[in-house]
């Protein structure tokens, strides 16, 4: 993976492709019920989709209104590229520019160092959501 490019928008415009990803890699891939992943936050979030160079869809997350950063998925072939990381960056970078103070996430535990080297912290109270082990993590700005 040498290139990708990282959009921001609103449900109505990413849509399609975040549903795709997201299928991919939580239904699929993990087999979360599809009718745990959709909810109706996501009209309200501020959503970031990747591309990669051919522009196909290859990563995604979300910004709730209150600070809370979720739904990061990136497709298998892409992890490890940077662009989990960069999506991550720029979904806190908004969050500061809306004068939050910190942000947080329920990190599956599997993806906790991934969080950790982003200056993530937990709590340690581990907890089931949608079967499969999370931890809170919170990063103050």
């Amino acid at each position: 993976m040498n290139e990708f490019n990282i959009i921001l928008g609103d449900w109505n415009t990413l849509q399609k492709d975040a549903q795709a990803i997201r299928h991919e890699v939580f239904v699929l891939e993990q087999h979360i019920p599809a009718d745990l992943e959709w909810d109706v936050m996501d009209a309200l979030c501020l959503h970031a989709v990747a591309y990669d160079e051919n522009k196909l869809v290859i990563g995604t997350g979300r910004l709730l209104p209150d600070g809370h950063i979720g739904r990061m998925a990136v497709k298998e072939t892409a992890r490890g590229s940077g662009v989990g990381a960069a999506i991550l960056r720029l979904l806190m970078e908004q969050a500061k520019l809306r004068g939050q103070v910190a942000v947080q996430l329920n990190a599956q535990t599997t993806a906790e160092s991934f969080y950790q080297r982003a200056g993530f912290s937990s709590d340690g109270t581990q907890f089931e959501e949608a079967g499969i082990p999370h931890v809170h993590m919170t990063h103050n700005f």
